[in-house]
């Protein structure tokens, strides 16, 4: 192997593809890890955090390989990896993790305490500046304790039968699925998910899976919400001149809900007509105001300590967000933010994929195959408000099982 094209980050709304090394087994620093192994990539998503580092609201460095929803077939394995073998077609989490710190064996793999290479953060992903770990939207990754991150899809023919729904469980699905769990989503629950991207659908089709009966999506984009519609779920217009509360009243006959869930994260905008301008705090707000006494809301948006990007205030580049906390304590909610724990879910979200209990997946999500190359353009067209989920295809493997 003598080179591997990947797509980097050159600032923002600037991304370029590149040939650079084959990647070896060695961590950020440069120590040799046998407990690695080299994927080549079957699929890798573009995502909508991929989109905060786009349009440099999450800072990274200059020629940082992008991408961390990463599917591939391992063709190259170190000494001490034991349990996965070359030829075998596995799912990469988007949290790099050790398995072997206390937060790993209590299963939080979110914050592993061994997975970045200084002091300013405590957790590890691929393509995000958080611990050196470069992305997959290349045509080969590195992946480091391997036994223990990759998940091995078990049988190869029936796992690329399925596997634009497979390529979700890197990230979104998982993401979604968790934000519904810590707002304790379950059997009749009736659920607001903020917003209709990609996670935001995955959010969806969790709280289906998992019992919800009202289920309703916000977004300001209107083909978003009409293919959210059309899955069969409701639908807020945030940008209406009639409140989000009263909104869902319409809807549900009462203008609380039993649990909420942020999609968005950061670079939020306002409600109504008369405040379309960016806030990031405005998702978690009206959740405050939605979500009824006692109920709990889970967000898995990203927030980030340092927003060069963010419009109008010192407050706001210094990722730091206005809450109406107090008008939420009398209400004894439950809030739980942070990445999702991948690992914690993945097998079973693949067992639901293979065994079909989440046949309506492909359709909300609605994924488009795209070559590496394309990927730019796709970015671009993602960040004016596309519905699609672009899956990139570096090896025209996905084309070839179609």
């Amino acid at each position: 192997m003598t080179g591997n094209r990947v797509l980097t980050f050159q600032g923002p709304m600037k991304l370029e593809i590149k040939t650079i090394d084959y990647p070896k087994l060695e961590d950020p620093r440069g120590r040799k890890i046998e407990h690695g192994v080299i994927i080549k990539l079957v699929s890798t998503n573009i995502c909508g955090s991929d989109q905060h580092i786009y349009h440099g609201r999450f800072e990274v460095p200059q020629g940082m390989v992008m991408g961390h929803e990463n599917t591939g077939e391992v063709v190259e394995v170190g000494r001490d990896v034991e349990r996965i073998e070359k030829g075998d077609l596995v799912s990469v989490p988007f949290n790099v993790s050790c398995g072997r710190c206390r937060n790993c064996k209590e299963r939080h793999t979110d914050a592993c305490e061994n997975s970045y290479v200084n002091d300013l953060v405590n957790c590890g992903a691929y393509g995000f500046n958080l611990g050196g770990w470069q992305g997959g939207q290349a045509d080969y990754m590195l992946v480091p304790y391997a036994d223990w991150n990759l998940l091995k899809f078990p049988d190869r023919d029936q796992a690329m039968e399925k596997i634009l729904d497979l390529t979700l469980l890197s990230d979104i699905l998982p993401t979604g699925y968790h934000g519904c769990i810590e707002a304790g989503v379950r059997t009749g629950s009736t659920v607001y998910i903020a917003g209709a991207g990609p996670v935001g659908r995955c959010a969806a089709a969790s709280a289906r899976l998992l019992g919800a009966s009202c289920i309703i999506v916000a977004d300001r984009l209107r083909e978003r919400l009409d293919l959210v519609k059309k899955c069969g779920y409701e639908t807020v217009d945030t940008t209406s001149a009639t409140p989000v509360p009263d909104q869902i009243e319409a809807i549900l006959g009462e203008r609380e809900v039993d649990a909420g869930v942020d999609c968005v994260g950061l670079e939020a905008h306002g409600y109504g007509e008369e405040d379309r301008d960016e806030h990031s705090e405005a998702v978690i707000n009206v959740l405050f105001d939605i979500v009824r006494a006692g109920g709990a809301m889970g967000i898995p948006g990203i927030y980030t300590n340092l927003d060069p990007g963010a419009p109008k205030t010192d407050m706001a580049k210094k990722g730091e967000l206005p809450l109406a906390f107090s008008k939420a304590w009398i209400k004894s909610p439950k809030l739980t933010g942070g990445q999702a724990p991948v690992m914690h879910y993945n097998r079973d979200l693949m067992m639901a994929i293979l065994w079909d209990r989440m046949p309506y997946l492909r359709e909300v999500a609605n994924t488009e195959v795209i070559s590496l190359e394309d990927a730019p353009a796709a970015y671009k067209t993602f960040s004016d408000g596309s519905p699609k989920k672009f899956v990139i295809d570096p090896h025209n493997m996905l084309k070839k099982a179609a």
